[in-house]
């Protein structure tokens, strides 16, 4: 694991690289943001985005999700992929959402992980993002990064999680998993790096992660 130093160097890098970072899911509310980061599981979220501009201009609140036909829901969220999966969730989640918060989205973690589709990283970018808080969201640009730098050992998303918190500041969680999200999609690739352009460089232990 790195000291505090070192840790402390890669933070102030990644926040002078990218001093303004929010998540890249298009949203008005809570409720939108629910529903994009579902469908954005082994999506981008550009291909999200283009989806959901006339997902939402049709359907508002979770009522509507769940009158609509199923098999009309899967036409609006086709491209995303997994269709089937996401539109059943979706419409189990909204379901949940009625039957139990009163048509909220809840604002802890607990009861987010209730819902049908939703996993530690759909709560966690849920909570920071549209509530506020702090949290680690562990994606595959944030696992695969941070093996890379040493700040953690682990392969499991939670574990990964749980590492970040003990060594990151926890004012600077939300960003940090962002920043290292941008890192991932401008220089960290996963198959090709671009090692000798990136200003991680000199803390990076690639070599040693498969």
């Amino acid at each position: 694991m790195l000291n505090k130093q070192t840790i402390h160097k890669i933070c102030m890098a990644l926040q002078s690289k990218y001093p303004h970072v929010r998540t890249q899911l298009i949203h008005a509310n809570p409720f939108q943001l629910l529903i994009a980061t579902i469908l954005s599981a082994q999506c981008t979220d550009k291909q999200v985005n283009a989806v959901t501009p006339s997902l939402f201009a049709s359907l508002k609140t979770p009522q509507d999700f769940i009158t609509i036909p199923l098999s009309q829901l899967e036409d609006f969220i086709h491209s995303t992929g997994f269709y089937h999966n996401k539109a059943k969730n979706i419409q189990q989640c909204c379901n949940m959402l009625l039957d139990k918060f009163n048509g909220k989205v809840p604002q802890s973690l607990e009861e987010l992980i209730q819902l049908p589709g939703v996993g530690r990283k759909t709560a966690n970018v849920v909570l920071s993002t549209a509530f506020g808080k702090h949290c680690i969201v562990v994606d595959t640009h944030v696992k695969r990064i941070s093996n890379r730098l040493g700040l953690t050992q682990n392969k499991d998303p939670v574990k990964i999680e749980f590492d970040l918190m003990k060594v990151i500041p926890k004012k600077a969680w939300n960003d940090f998993s962002l920043q290292l999200i941008f890192l991932g999609r401008e220089y960290c690739l996963a198959r090709k790096p671009k090692c000798e352009e990136c200003f991680l460089l000199n803390w990076c232990f690639k070599q040693n992660v498969s």
